[in-house]
């Protein structure tokens, strides 16, 4: 078993680094075949020791980045996120019992992949396979499968190169054909690429503003946050007055350019105003807006210079324990800390594309980006092309803000549209719909980027596809399961059977009481 543990915690550190800041997605495959062979061989009762190795190893690492908030958010949110690894090591000691397991384990893999990227307290979705496919031949793939089919192929890789490992004989070609089959597939979407109908072109702006002080906290002067914005989008109305750049159709503001309601602080609301009315053109603001006394609204705010506040996207996944404390009296109590957060974030349920410059946007608010509803609900409603307000100040001196940059990359993938990011202090950027950072802002820098893009109408298959994805694959766990599970039980039952003495029979009895 120690060998076992210490493997699969080496191949857990390794597949961190397929994602940012290291990025080598090509050891995806090596780490999830030494997961399965670690598993493999092992009793359901034990199949979690190494598997919990694995998810500690991956996640530990990958979400290094929370350490900015504690230690503590740290540990607890990388070692919840490996208990799930840890399941998926006891089912993959029943799964891989059939004939055709790297089928049933690669579903398995993907099946508790779309299971914590919603739950518990909607999830969290970093550390997904397909999150890793920037830059790389397989992110062709996902217009068509979207990220839960990317990782599956990702995951059957790795699994049909372990059977290729262990398999003897004749049973090891036919592992060596499936995976050249399956890279032979992945390699189709190069060769006939999605390609999306225009239905028009728009300009757009992204204003970065920058934060004050050490750039990591938000509210630390929030007024001079705002101000920041406003004085960047009166210089870009000066530019363009002056013919330096071409007039933007509207403005996006990043998440928390306004920290407090801008219904009821006049000097917010003057400031937006001012800005607005120095462009010209719509400015989608993300505010924070009071909701009572306990609750808040995190929103994008389509602000008119004409009739001002008007469409409203609220984010879809506020972070627990960071935005809303879930069962707040148990919690604060154990953890007093958590009292600092007074009110709790509602979430929103929107799903209709918003209306801007006669635009129909999808927006999603900071870690909205990672997850698939909001994004899918709004592409599917007819969205033409979307934009990411995000602030990811609390951790600007670390690499998840290149992690949730190259999230947003695929997003434009997945979708096949233009994709407008804007962070209060990195990473702005604008993303063409192959992944291409067409135009950027270095962090902690202020800056407007403009960019003409293309209004896309057509639907890509994944999105079409939604959530199917992933029942799907569910599905095919389950099934996996039973056809491991009934024979092994057979077998199991037939032995006990074999062992068990035989009974001395009438007439051996009648014949020893003769002698």
């Amino acid at each position: 078993m120690l060998p076992r543990i210490l493997v699969a915690a080496l191949c857990g550190v390794g597949l961190s680094l397929a994602f940012e800041p290291v990025a080598q997605p090509v050891v995806i495959p090596l780490c999830i075949a030494g997961f399965a062979l670690c598993c493999r061989g092992l009793r359901l009762r034990s199949g979690w020791v190494p598997a919990l190795a694995f998810g500690i190893g991956f996640q530990w690492v990958h979400l290094f980045w929370m350490r900015a908030v504690g230690p503590d958010a740290w540990l607890a949110l990388a070692t919840v996120e490996a208990v799930f690894i840890a399941l998926l090591g006891s089912l993959t000691t029943v799964l891989v019992r059939h004939r055709w397991w790297p089928l049933w384990v690669a579903a398995g893999w993907t099946t508790i992949e779309v299971w914590r990227s919603g739950w518990p307290f909607s999830g969290m979705p970093w550390g997904r396979l397909a999150f890793a496919t920037a830059d790389t031949f397989v992110a062709d793939s996902l217009p068509w499968i979207g990220s839960v089919g990317v990782s599956f192929v990702l995951a059957l890789s790795g699994t049909l190169l372990a059977w290729l490992v262990v398999a003897r004989g004749r049973e090891r070609r036919l592992a060596a054909g499936l995976l050249a089959g399956l890279v032979a597939v992945s390699l189709l979407p190069v060769a006939v690429s999605w390609q999306g109908e225009r239905s028009g072109t728009a300009v757009v702006a992204a204003v970065q503003g920058d934060v004050p002080g050490d750039g990591d906290d938000i509210l630390y002067d929030y007024r001079q946050v705002t101000q920041n914005h406003v004085d960047v989008t009166t210089r870009l109305a000066d530019d363009v007055a002056a013919g330096r750049e071409p007039a933007p159709d509207f403005v996006v503001w990043p998440e928390n350019s306004t920290a407090i309601d801008p219904f009821r602080d006049q000097q917010t609301n003057a400031g937006i105003l001012a800005a607005s009315d120095a462009i010209g053109e719509p400015i989608l603001v993300g505010a924070i807006v009071d909701a009572g006394p306990d609750h808040v609204l995190n929103q994008g705010i389509v602000w008119d210079p004409v009739t001002g506040a008007g469409d409203r996207y609220t984010k879809r996944h506020p972070v627990p324990f960071g935005e809303y404390i879930p069962a707040r009296q148990f919690f604060t109590r154990q953890f007093g800390r958590l009292a600092e957060i007074p009110r709790d974030m509602l979430s929103g349920t929107r799903s209709e594309p918003l209306t801007i410059a006669g635009v129909r946007v999808a927006d999603s608010i900071c870690f909205d980006v990672a997850y698939d509803d909001g994004i899918y609900a709004q592409v599917s409603r007819g969205a033409e092309m979307l934009t990411v307000q995000t602030s990811n100040a609390t951790f600007i001196h670390t690499d998840q803000i290149d992690q949730q940059f190259a999230i947003t990359r695929l997003r434009a993938i997945e979708t096949g549209r233009w994709l407008v990011v804007a962070s209060t202090n990195g990473v702005t950027g604008v993303i063409a719909p192959d992944g291409t950072v067409v135009a950027s802002a270095e962090p902690r820098t202020q800056a407007a980027l403009v960019e003409q893009v293309d209004l896309v109408s057509s639907v890509t298959p994944a999105v079409r596809i939604g959530p199917w994805s992933g029942r799907i694959l569910a599905g095919l766990t389950a099934v996996g399961l039973v056809l491991a599970l009934v024979p092994y039980r057979r077998t199991r039952a037939r032995q006990a059977a074999e062992d068990t003495p035989q009974p001395t029979g009438v007439a051996g009895g009648e014949e020893s009481r003769s002698e």
